[in-house]
């Protein structure tokens, strides 16, 4: 299917979509879930894994100014029952997975699914950032392997292309160094859905897809509306992210933290990954997952009425429509060289 044919084939879905009311008739079930003590943990995606509900984001794990407060964060989320960690080889600098490998130490790395992503577009430079991420993170394996920023339509094409980055993944894959592959971005939904086509073009499917998911993105290019439906009828595990859009959720004044976690889990993903940056929105997130029972029909519809206004222009889902969460895009070094490949 060439691009332009693609674009029109989904925006057209998107407004039959739209026209009954951007809900579809059955909600899709959530994940096979358990619960073991105060956490609930959902089957990833058609795996055998089961991964916390909760994620622990990997971003906000760098940011404080003593690393022994990121390997405290760290070691409180497992210890609590959160098996799910989320990295990122970009992420200040490689910092994030410095400091993950350190708290994974003393057994802790036996009690994680752990998973990071990788900038590189080419083979050389995938296979370049997965042996760096091994050896920050301390560990022979990662569990999850994922293409990140998926935020531009050729993106899938410079993946997929002889000499791109899914050969190193495969590569990697087959060498023993990771174990299940994904995508991320947080761009636009058709960039989602031509990664999965593009990546059936070629005979392959991702086990997990990371996107973002909260009380806006239900009424504003929605990956929960155009993208989920798509991947659970693969068998794609869902991955939230940006339940609380970094903060940029709550400015709009439109919801709660504790709203926004709760509407999130809700949701058929697999696991919500959330930032934790201080002990105090560690017990938040606790919490949320403790008390965890699905919002009803009425909640949910009552949540979305009330968010809907501040939804419908992008305003407080920058992620989306400006370059301000782009790291690639201000680092295109990151990508590697792309003179051999399509864009």
């Amino acid at each position: 299917m060439q691009r332009r044919e693609f674009i029109g084939a989904v925006t057209a879905a998107a407004a039959v979509l739209t026209a009954k009311g951007d809900e579809p008739k059955d909600k899709p079930a959530r994940p096979k879930e358990t619960r073991r003590g105060d956490i609930l943990y959902r089957q990833l995606g058609s795996t055998k894994e089961e991964v916390s509900a909760i994620g622990l984001g990997g971003h906000h794990i760098g940011r404080q100014k003593d690393e022994k407060d990121s390997i405290a964060i760290i070691r409180a989320a497992i210890d609590a029952g959160i098996t799910f960690m989320d990295n990122c080889w970009d992420y200040h600098d490689g910092g994030s997975e410095v400091r993950m490998g350190k708290a994974l130490k003393d057994g802790y790395r036996k009690k994680v699914f752990l998973m990071t992503k990788i900038d590189g577009r080419t083979k050389k430079a995938a296979a370049e950032q997965i042996d760096e991420s091994l050896k920050r993170l301390q560990t022979d394996v990662i569990d999850l392997v994922q293409h990140h920023e998926i935020i531009r339509m050729e993106d899938p094409d410079r993946i997929f292309v002889a000499g791109g980055a899914q050969e190193a993944v495969e590569a990697a894959k087959k060498a023993g160094k990771i174990r299940y592959i994904g995508f991320t971005g947080h761009k636009d939904p058709l960039v989602h859905l031509r990664m999965v086509e593009v990546a059936k073009e070629h005979g392959f499917k991702f086990d997990t897809a990371q996107m973002p998911l909260n009380v806006l993105d239900a009424h504003f290019r929605s990956f929960e509306k155009q993208v989920v439906p798509v991947l659970l009828k693969e068998g794609v595990g869902v991955l939230g992210m940006k339940a609380l859009g970094d903060g940029l959720v709550l400015k709009s004044k439109t919801a709660t933290p504790v709203e926004c976690l709760q509407y999130a889990l809700s949701l058929p993903a697999s696991v919500v990954i959330t930032g934790i940056d201080s002990m105090a929105i560690l017990r938040q997130a606790l919490d949320v997952a403790k008390g965890f029972k699905p919002l009803t029909e009425k909640e949910t519809a009552d949540l979305l009425a009330k968010t809907k206004p501040a939804a419908m222009k992008g305003e407080f889902e920058r992620f989306k429509t400006t370059n301000a969460f782009d790291g690639t895009a201000k680092n295109p070094s990151w990508l590697g060289e792309h003179d051999k490949g399509p864009g």
